[in-house]
């Protein structure tokens, strides 16, 4: 989840601080397999706030190296979440999001496969040539390079929440006519030119996307506007698996600032048990992770043992207690992996 604290101005804008290298630092500690680091620009105006992490340089590979390493030293295997925010850009920290930064006060121009701002009163982004969607798939590319050389295990691409590349795959943000709009096939040719291209530039290093399973358009008939569907996302996952993704990471939503969510307790495990039961049935073993109010161990182990998903993603539960994986371990009667330091602190149930 975003930090909203990396530096925002000068030669070393999208570096991550003394904070990032705490936090991420004390949740792999806490117990978790592998520490998945917040949403990453491939390119400085592809960052969803001005305080965002950027990875546009290699003179940034250093500072991200330390992340790395810092994760490594708590004991958990280190990802990086690389994408491009698109028309969902240039925002202020999170907390105090009310809106687009203007130009002229630490904002930029957005950019979009077509120019329809991401909510009414936004402003129109930049739709993309042919020229610079191909800068932009090199971007991807490059920044997972500079990953791979700073360390990191692997990349997550960011294909979730209307950002870019869902921005590419929704009819709700893609009216394009040429060949990366229209039919299911140029609306998912961004994504699968960026998988490819990244592939390429990490050799085999662990290659993962989120995905947002629904636009939550269709499930609601009364919405009446185009959006991204379940059977979209199974048929992309299929073809992506053919491109060299690894593992898959189901979300949802991101296109519509006013669709109907019904968020609950595991509200998106539908959209894993979909994608994890097509791919098996083609032969394909990539696992398939799941996130969304993930609030119990109890609920957590379930998904597993049923098949439902592979890996369970919990984001909200280590905001405010990076020791929540020991606490979740104990409550199924498994033995905590704790610093000798802290095993005195940790309940028994």
């Amino acid at each position: 989840m975003c930090m909203y604290s990396a530096v925002s101005e000068g030669a070393n804008l999208g570096a991550p601080a003394d904070w990032h290298r705490h936090h991420y630092f004390t949740r792999a500690l806490g117990g978790v397999g592998a520490v998945i680091v917040e949403a990453t620009g491939v390119t400085p105006e592809g960052r969803i706030s001005s305080h965002c992490l950027s990875l546009h340089d290699d003179a940034l590979i250093p500072a991200f190296a330390s992340l790395a390493d810092v994760i490594h030293q708590g004991g958990a295997a280190a990802f990086i979440q690389l994408g491009h925010a698109g028309r969902k850009g240039s925002r202020p920290q999170g907390w105090l999001d009310h809106g687009p930064l203007p130009i002229g006060e630490g904002g930029w121009e957005t950019l979009a496969p077509s120019p329809i701002p991401f909510a009414e009163g936004e402003p129109t982004p930049h739709e993309l040539s042919e020229e610079e969607i191909w800068q932009t798939v090199e971007a991807f590319a490059q920044a997972a390079r500079r990953a791979v050389e700073a360390g990191f295990d692997g990349v997550q691409l960011h294909g979730a929440h209307g950002y870019l590349i869902h921005q590419f795959l929704s009819p709700a943000s893609n009216q394009r006519e040429d060949a990366w709009g229209g039919s299911l096939e140029g609306r998912t040719r961004f994504v699968r030119e960026v998988t490819r291209r990244v592939r390429q530039a990490i050799g085999d290093k662990a290659l993962l996307i989120r995905l947002s399973a629904t636009d939550w358009t269709v499930e609601n008939p009364a919405d009446g506007r185009p959006g991204w569907t379940l059977e979209e996302t199974v048929a992309l996952t299929s073809l992506l698996a053919e491109d060299g993704m690894d593992m898959f990471c189901m979300s949802s939503g991101g296109s519509y600032p006013d669709a109907k969510i019904p968020a609950g307790p595991g509200y998106q495990v539908f959209g894993a048990q979909a994608v994890r039961a097509s791919l098996r049935e083609q032969g394909v073993e990539a696992p398939v992770s799941v996130c969304g109010l993930i609030q119990a161990p109890e609920q957590g182990e379930q998904i597993l043992a049923t098949g439902q998903a592979d890996v369970v993603e919990v984001a909200r539960g280590l905001l405010t207690d990076p020791m929540l994986p020991q606490l979740w371990r104990s409550r199924l009667r498994c033995e905590p992996e704790l610093p000798g330091q802290y095993v005195r602190g940790l309940k028994r149930l």
